[in-house]
This record gives C-alpha cells, structure tokens and sequence, in this order.
C-alpha cells in the first residue's frame, strides 16, 4: 500500500503468480477497507505485473493445501452447510469497497479472470490497459461466480450480455469493456497508470462532502425504489446546502 494526501494505493504485488488470489490476501483486503482513514478520498486498486488478477490461486486446492491457508478441498468434503458458511467471508473483500465513502478504481492490465474480474467489479470504477482481457470461467468448471461479482457485473452491462459473458467464460477486451460501460475508458498499457492518475485528479476536483454524498447516491440507486430513492436524493441535499 502508498498513502499520498486523499489517495490510497492497494497494489497486488505477486506478479510471479500472476497475482492469483488466496484467503489471506481477502482478509488484508477487508481490514483495509473497513478501517480506511476518513480522509481518504480515492482508493486505486491496482497490479503488478503483466496480468491484474489470473484468479484464485490453484494450490488452494491441492489435497496438502497452501501453507498458511485454508485448504479448499476439505472445506468441501465437510458439508454444503461448512462451504455456505465460508463464503460469506471471502466476500467481504470484494464488497466491502462499494461500502466505504471513498471512491474506488481499479486499474486493470492483462489478464482478470474469475476473483480477478470480481475483484475488479468490487471497485466503483474502472480504467483498462488495450490488452485487457476480462473472464468468468467458474461456470465452465461447474461453479459460479461466487465473490460478490454477479450483481455489479449485471448493473454494468445488462441482465443478457451478464449472463452470456457468464455462461461462455469468453474473454472480455477493452473495446468491449468500454463501449459496455464497464471500463470507464482504456489506454496503452505503458500509460496506465497514467490514464488511472488523470481519472483520479478529476474526481479530487468535486468537493469532498459532495463527493461522498454522490457515491452514496449512486450505491443506493441501484438497491432502492424510486420512491425511496428520491427521499435519499433530498436527505442528502439538504445535508449539504444545511452543513
């Protein structure tokens, strides 16, 4: 992690793994969220190397395990009832952003594939390298996308392009990302993170109060009636014009 002034980096930084992602990783990633300074405006979830996220990392399930890890085959070998209660854990890591007041965006190179492309989905907003290239493949396994990556991937792109994205496990590419609203635009990948930086200074422009209003807003818009929605719409206001 870097902090600098409002701006908070979370960097994965196990490139020789492609970044697979294991249980330790998500309860880091939970802390963070859920203890993050008040005074942080944008959280940027970023990634070394060639690929953001190649997934869950596969050791975990290996018969012996990942040292230091929750062995996955034995959890599924108790009961359906131990595999219910401990997902609910690791899903915490990919909701807990949209729960935080600060803006969330994920800068996205190469490769994010499953907890990858839910990790991703877990941030408010996305900026792409050209070579991107999102993918659900927990079907083809006979699973489904289980981190919490179900409900923002069919708010971004539709209830059809969701599930057929879903259902073929077929890669996702930038033009594709961006015309479908799920990237907010992409850039060369030597000039990601430059592109993620510009996008971050804009957002830094709007007031603080309003900002953090807005986001609230906009999380509740897609959980709410409208009629509950315009109630929130007028609380908010009139915080700000009050405040």
């Amino acid at each position: 992690m870097h902090r600098e002034d409002a701006v908070l980096r979370v960097t994965l930084a196990n490139s020789a793994q492609r970044n697979a992602q294991t249980p330790s990783l998500w309860k880091a990633m939970v802390e963070v969220a859920e203890t993050l300074d008040p005074q942080v405006r944008v959280v940027i979830l970023d990634a070394e190397g060639e690929d953001f996220s190649a997934g869950l990392h596969l050791d975990l399930f290996r018969e012996d395990g990942l040292e230091g890890e929750p062995s996955l085959i034995k959890v599924v070998r108790e009961s359906e009832e131990a595999i219910a209660a401990l997902i609910p854990e690791f899903q915490r890591a990919f909701t807990s952003w949209r729960e935080t007041d600060a803006v969330v965006v994920a800068a996205v190179q190469g490769h994010a594939i499953g907890a990858g492309f839910q990790l991703a989905l877990g941030a408010d907003l996305r900026v792409v390298s050209d070579d991107v290239k999102f993918a659900m493949r927990e079907v083809s396994l006979g699973l489904i996308p289980d981190l919490g990556g179900t409900s923002p991937l069919v708010q971004t792109v539709g209830y059809a392009r969701a599930l057929e994205i879903c259902l073929t496990g077929r890669f996702v590419g930038a033009q594709e990302a961006v015309g479908s609203g799920l990237a907010m635009l992409a850039a060369p990948k030597a000039e990601l993170r430059e592109a993620t930086d510009r996008v971050v200074a804009a957002l830094l422009e709007a007031p603080e109060r309003s900002m953090r209003e807005m986001k609230r807003l906009a999380v509740s818009a897609s959980e709410v009636p409208l009629s509950e929605q315009v109630k929130n719409e007028a609380a908010a206001q009139a915080r700000l014009l009050h405040g």
